[in-house]
């Protein structure tokens, strides 16, 4: 979700590099803002808030599962074209 969201360095790759990212947002109010600014900006134009493409997607795949459901056969993995 955040590199979806352009923030890939909020990613830890350990619970201590968690813990560190945390305290320094905490303490640099600037470097805190810049990212809220960031999120603000970018969930306007990512897909992880295009509610309208997730929900024809979701939408499509409870057809596909009804579909398979309706013919018979039993669950399986669902991919839904982009």
């Amino acid at each position: 979700m955040l590199r979806t969201l352009g923030l890939p360095e909020l990613i830890a790759p350990t619970p201590q590099a968690y813990e560190d990212l945390a305290v320094e947002l905490a303490t640099n109010a600037g470097k805190l803002a810049a990212i809220k600014s960031r999120v603000s900006r970018n969930r306007l134009t990512t897909p992880l808030f295009d509610t309208q493409h997730y929900t024809r997607h979701l939408e499509a795949a409870y057809a596909a599962m009804h579909k398979r459901r309706r013919d018979g056969l039993p669950p399986d993995h669902i991919f839904v074209a982009r």
